[in-house]
């Protein structure tokens, strides 16, 4: 467990204008001071990332949340007591306080209250909303553990071990800033009877994890249907086993699978293979977010 001494450092690193990964229930963040312009331009320094992809504004109460936003509409409210703490990011119209750099200039923010107590007490220690994406390069694979994120920065960036996160795969982000509520990145949180919208071209995206390509190990990875690749395979499967070089048999529920899915992904990484095959996934709501992670991982 994180001992007070290491959170209270943190904090201050974050009041300082610092960068510090910290543990959530999805997956591993890259945190800064989301009211600090040049703290959060490290974070797209130091993962890579590119300034069209915005970022998502942890907060720990509604009430820190409602601080950020110009607009709180009743369906927020609803949501909040359903999904806070937890899996579920919320675009509404941005206060001028939040610095277009979280943003990606667009006039909306993305927030949500984390359900990890370490990401909750790094928040209240701090005083401040915290803006994090995950702790990774761009477009790699999202850390689930402290090792994931010093494999990918090393000493750079002080890490918070929470152990390894519950959840697994990134939020599910709805956009509650037009008429009517759409679906931006499905997540665990399934919400079927939204509309869903892509990232256009090159503009600013208005969620995070909309590339093209995203969530991706550095081995090679392919969607498949009973007919593995050639070469040194390893098959991640849920009902088909067909036989292959590394067999791995996949939780059978959605939150199971999603779970270890990036982990399982890091541990096949590190091994070598050609290819990492992966039986597809049902098609029902509740896999939608791990569809939509093993979809870009594979481009």
């Amino acid at each position: 467990m994180v001992r007070a001494e290491e959170l209270a450092r943190a904090a201050q690193l974050i009041r300082e204008g610092q960068l510090v990964a910290f543990p959530t229930e999805t997956v591993y963040g890259l945190g800064a001071n989301a009211l600090d312009a040049a703290a959060v331009r490290r974070i797209f320094e130091l993962k890579g990332r590119p300034a069209t992809s915005p970022l998502i504004v942890h907060v720990d109460s509604v009430e820190m949340a409602r601080l950020l936003v110009t607009e709180w509409p009743d369906l927020a409210d609803e949501l909040a007591r359903r999904h806070w703490p937890g899996p579920l990011t919320m675009v509404l119209p941005k206060r001028a306080i939040v610095p277009d750099e979280v943003t990606a200039g667009l006039a909306t923010v993305g927030i949500r209250i984390p359900a990890h107590p370490v990401a909750l007490v790094l928040i209240r220690a701090a005083g401040l909303p915290i803006a994090a994406p995950s702790a990774n390069r761009f477009t790699e694979l999202s850390p689930t553990t402290a090792q994931h994120v010093r494999e990918a920065f090393g000493d750079a960036v002080m890490v918070l071990d929470g152990g390894p996160t519950e959840v697994g795969i990134e939020s599910t982000v709805i956009s509650l800033a037009g008429p009517e509520p759409v679906l931006l990145r499905p997540g665990m949180i399934p919400f079927a009877e939204l509309r869903r919208v892509t990232a256009p071209g090159a503009d600013a995206h208005p969620s995070p994890g909309m590339h093209h390509r995203h969530y991706s190990p550095r081995t090679p990875v392919m969607l498949v249907d009973g007919v593995l690749p050639e070469g040194r395979v390893a098959y991640l499967w849920l009902r088909r086993p067909i036989a292959a070089a590394k067999s791995v048999k996949m939780p059978g529920s959605p939150d199971g699978y999603a779970a270890v899915l990036y982990s399982t992904l890091h541990e096949l990484d590190r091994e070598g293979w050609d290819v990492i095959a992966v039986e597809r996934p049902p098609a029902e709501v509740e896999w939608a977010g791990i569809f939509d992670r093993l979809t870009r991982a594979s481009k």
